[in-house]
């Protein structure tokens, strides 16, 4: 007597990761790309997950070049993707002892909103330490129902 087998579709988890220079240019390029290679892994440009991973890199990028920086380092940015189930950003940089924190901004500041909006699209954000120096800011988004 055997045991009857279930078939179980395969778990095939992506991954996209690159480094960028720590420039506004870098930020853009990181963006573009991570978009990019969304639409080529079946998530189509202007889709809500799209459009939401867009707005998550473009801040996390700006946030390492513009806080994150340490001349002559890059800045680095993982895109892990397991299909229907979670889609995780991570940008890291060199600058450990600088941390993001959520602040709420005043209403005629000119900053200090976008880990609000980090906060507002990510199913979850944290701050995490980089072996060996840096951190890393990782946002995840759950695609299940």
């Amino acid at each position: 007597m055997t045991t009857p087998t279930t078939r179980q579709a395969p778990v095939t988890v992506r991954v996209f990761t690159q480094r960028f220079s720590s420039t506004p240019r870098g930020a853009r390029l990181a963006r573009r790309l991570a978009l990019h290679q969304l639409d080529r892994w079946g998530i189509p440009y202007g889709s809500q997950v799209s459009d939401a991973v867009g707005l998550l890199v473009a801040e996390l990028a700006a946030n390492a070049v513009t806080h994150g920086r340490v001349p002559g380092r890059d800045f680095e940015l993982a895109l892990t993707y397991t299909p229907g189930v979670r889609l995780r950003i991570d940008v890291s940089d060199t600058r450990g002892e600088r941390r993001p924190a959520s602040v709420a901004a005043g209403s005629l500041d000119e900053g200090g909103r976008g880990l609000l909006l980090v906060d507002a699209l990510a199913s979850r954000w944290s701050v995490l330490d980089r072996v060996p120096v840096g951190k890393t800011v990782r946002a995840e988004l759950d695609l299940g129902p």
